[in-house]
């Protein structure tokens, strides 16, 4: 359970932006943890040689 607490965290933080009306910056956040979760998938993969 505790990887899903960053997920949660940014998921209310999203909410939170989006309940007050700041839509714009709730994309923006959820933009900016997309592209932190791909750069940190593909991060990885490319580092990694052959074994």
């Amino acid at each position: 359970m505790k990887g899903f607490g960053p997920w949660l965290a940014v998921l209310a933080v999203v909410l939170l932006l989006s309940a007050l009306r700041l839509r714009a910056l709730a994309t923006a956040v959820s933009l900016a943890w997309l592209a932190w979760c791909v750069w940190t998938w593909i991060r990885p993969r490319r580092r990694s040689g052959p074994h």
